[in-house]
């Protein structure tokens, strides 16, 4: 994949209308609807900025939640979930896609912009098309939730157009969303030149030269509870990494697969083979592969369960793995303290329980200490980093999680596949 894209730098947006895709899919208090964490809306402050100074007009546009723009497929949806058919009306279904509307995200950005950040009532309707049409330079406007169009996820042309026609350039900013081909990330690019904004910039920047050109060593910490998540990953950074870290729940499952027992633990048996298969390429390639030693264990998936600390292939049968011990927190700390580069990509146990955390928090202080570029991958390891003060010891935290994990399996990414070439 071609990391090497146009930025909003290699284009001149004097006086234009500018579609940029950003990433407000904030969370919200169920109750009030009130945004409990702006760090995304703050994150595309750079790129709107920049394009304002420039004499720009922005017209952004941004998916939140997962509305069902379908009121037979939402009556569908919530029948699966046990939800009583009868009671699934019309005016619920439009409530539950009202409430995610994007005015509260309008309201936030404007406070933090400094200046009024005009809102659409629709997507490509007459509301948006009229007030995108009357945009003038160093306005903003906000179109509303992408997700209320059907075409939206299904990358329908016809909304792709409309949303394009609406500007004169479209910048992509949503690395969270990129590895989706919707009408909003990939299928304006079709109508629009395209470039990316600050955010996507840097993350190919960072994570891209990490895999194309890593300082060496270059050692890939991979946890999380499952392997069939990982097994891409782990199978192209063997290719490329230098040493690879395998910790989390994934961990069992290689540990049965040389034969140990491993009592309760999370276990995926379809995958036992795979993991034999990594094991030998990792051989084959000569890439050092380190497993846990040794693990904490308990009675049960619980914050008071008491730790019990076992060999990683002899966990008793009353028991599940929950953290990785002391000697596998020496030993992968060691192969990250001389690394060029370090990639993480998933906890190393349950660390929301403080007595499972160590495991976790101890890799994380590794890579503060370390002088390597040290790159989190996001989803969970980017919440532990932050949750555990470390977050600004690391040289950068990706703002995406399943398109960071596409993104270190070297799948090719819709939303960057479709910007120009720098």
């Amino acid at each position: 994949m071609n990391y090497n894209k146009k930025t909003v730098k290699d284009v001149d947006v004097k006086g234009k209308k500018v579609l940029l895709r950003c990433d407000f899919n904030v969370p919200q208090d169920k109750a009030t609807g009130a945004i409990t964490d702006d760090k995304r809306i703050r994150s595309s402050l750079p790129t709107i900025q920049y394009l304002l100074d420039q004499g720009a007009a922005v017209i952004a546009c941004s998916h939140l939640g997962k509305p069902e723009p379908n009121f037979e497929k939402w009556v569908k949806k919530q029948t699966e979930k046990g939800k009583d058919p009868a009671e699934l009306t019309e005016a619920k279904w439009k409530k539950s896609v009202e409430k995610l509307t994007l005015a509260p995200v309008a309201v936030r950005l404007s406070e933090l912009l400094g200046r009024e950040v005009l809102m659409a009532k629709d997507v490509v309707g007459p509301d948006a098309t009229a007030k995108a049409a009357a945009l003038q330079p160093g306005q903003v406007l906000l179109l509303e939730n992408t997700r209320f169009e059907k075409g939206e996820t299904k990358n329908d042309p016809a909304l792709a157009k409309a949303m394009a026609d609406m500007a004169e350039l479209y910048v992509s900013d949503a690395f969270g969303s990129v590895h989706r081909a919707h009408a909003s990330t990939a299928g304006v690019a079709a109508y629009l030149p395209a470039v990316s904004g600050f955010l996507i910039a840097k993350e190919l920047e960072i994570m891209g030269g990490a895999l194309a050109d890593p300082k060496r060593p270059l050692v890939a910490i991979l946890g999380g509870s499952k392997v069939s998540s990982k097994i891409g990953v782990i199978n192209h950074l063997l290719d490329i990494a230098d040493t690879i870290i395998i910790g989390g729940g994934m961990a069992y499952t290689f540990a049965k697969a040389q034969g140990g027992s491993v009592g309760k633990s999370l276990l995926e048996s379809d995958w036992l083979d795979y993991c034999n298969e990594m094991i030998a390429k990792a051989k084959e390639k000569g890439t050092q592969l380190l497993l846990p030693e040794d693990t904490l264990a308990a009675k049960s998936f619980s914050a008071d369960a008491e730790p019990v600390l076992c060999d990683t292939m002899a966990i008793p049968e009353d028991m599940l793995g929950m953290d990785i011990g002391p000697k596998t927190v020496t030993a992968y700390a060691a192969a990250v303290k001389d690394a060029g580069t370090v990639i993480w990509n998933g906890p190393m146990g349950v660390f929301e329980f403080p007595a499972f955390a160590e495991g976790t928090r101890s890799i994380a202080k590794a890579l503060a200490d370390t002088d390597a570029i040290t790159i989190i991958g996001g989803g969970d390891s980017a919440a532990a980093v932050a949750q555990m003060g470390f977050a600004d010891k690391m040289t950068h935290i990706s703002t995406g999680g399943g398109a960071s994990l596409e993104f270190l399996e070297g799948k090719e990414l819709p939303g960057v596949a479709c910007l120009l070439d720098a």
